[in-house]
């Protein structure tokens, strides 16, 4: 079976690990031996649904994109920011290199490689008209509005502060998808989609790419990816075992078994469940296979359906 792995933007730097605000000065630093640790938590997760089955593992990079875009900022040497695109790549061989060297470890002999991975997205998308993404760190009010003036940054106001918004378009292909697959054949573990890919534009006349300054939800990419190569499954992977109906309140329940529609009419938080349910119920409606939500370390289990939330197809009407 072939499955792709979408592992939550904490799967490197889970809840604890990152300070809620990092201050425009002097911020807490992230240990790169928190994210080694943790890289190694997701190999051992992984390894076993390696031995079994095909695997692409896509991963989220929010964490990492929020620290780089802060040290881009302080960072007096340069005459700007680094585009959130170039960013976005870095974070790719960031991570991509952690979760190699865990993987290569729980698995020895196999071919693992990590493929620094574009997302095409339509420069038409309504996304670019309206910024919701943060990136980055909350600020003091005197030094958003000097970014503001600057560089003329999309603020908007948060817990702690105002921070960086940018536009999420939506996934229109996975440029390296053929690669991908050709690594696939030949038994490798292929880690792909950080973040969602880094997001390009075509141009309609000459074909060149060209970097955006915006984000790729990582799950949706995922969903996309997952089509691409035909997989069979995609396991989203995320710090909660299962999907849950009336989160907060006492009729709170857990969700075993859903399809796309069900999904949609729960109507989860945007900016938690929101992508996961939304990734999976693409995947299943266009392909009419499988797809499941549930707990990084839980993973083998939900493959074989002893854990997490499956997603199925809906049935036909009769």
């Amino acid at each position: 079976m072939r499955i792709v792995v979408a592992l939550g933007g904490n799967a490197l730097l889970r809840r604890g690990d990152l300070p809620h605000r990092l201050k425009d000065v002097g911020g807490a630093p992230i240990d790169a031996d928190v994210q080694r640790a943790n890289a190694v938590r997701v190999a051992t997760a992984l390894a076993a649904l390696a031995h079994e089955h095909d695997l692409v593992i896509t991963h989220g990079n929010t964490p990492q994109l929020g620290l780089l875009a802060h040290e881009s900022v302080a960072d007096r040497s340069l005459t700007g920011p680094y585009p959130v695109d170039l960013l976005g790549a870095q974070t790719q061989g960031l991570i991509g290199t952690l979760l190699v060297r865990g993987l290569r470890d729980a698995l020895p002999g196999r071919r693992v490689v990590a493929l620094l991975t574009h997302t095409q997205v339509r420069g038409d998308d309504p996304a670019f008209e309206r910024p919701t993404e943060p990136v980055g760190p909350a600020y003091p009010d005197n030094v958003a509005d000097f970014l503001v003036a600057e560089h003329g940054w999309v603020m908007a106001r948060t817990r702690g502060g105002r921070r960086r918004m940018v536009p999420a378009p939506q996934p229109e292909r996975v440029l390296e998808c053929d690669s991908v697959r050709v690594l696939l054949e030949t038994g490798g573990v292929v880690v792909c989609a950080g973040g969602g890919g880094v997001p390009v534009v075509s141009d309609g006349v000459t074909g060149a790419l060209r970097g955006v300054e915006a984000v790729v939800d990582k799950d949706l990419a995922a969903a996309r990816l997952a089509e691409d190569v035909k997989a069979d499954f995609l396991l989203v992977l995320t710090d909660v075992p299962k999907i849950y109906a009336g989160h907060g309140t006492p009729d709170r329940r857990p969700v075993l078994d859903v399809t796309p529609a069900e999904l949609r009419a729960a109507g989860y938080d945007p900016a938690t469940m929101g992508p996961k349910a939304e990734a999976a119920a693409r995947f299943v409606e266009n392909t009419g296979q499988l797809a499941a939500i549930g707990a990084l370390d839980a993973a083998y289990e939900i493959v074989h359906g002893r854990s997490g939330t499956l997603v199925r197809p809906d049935l036909p009407v009769a």
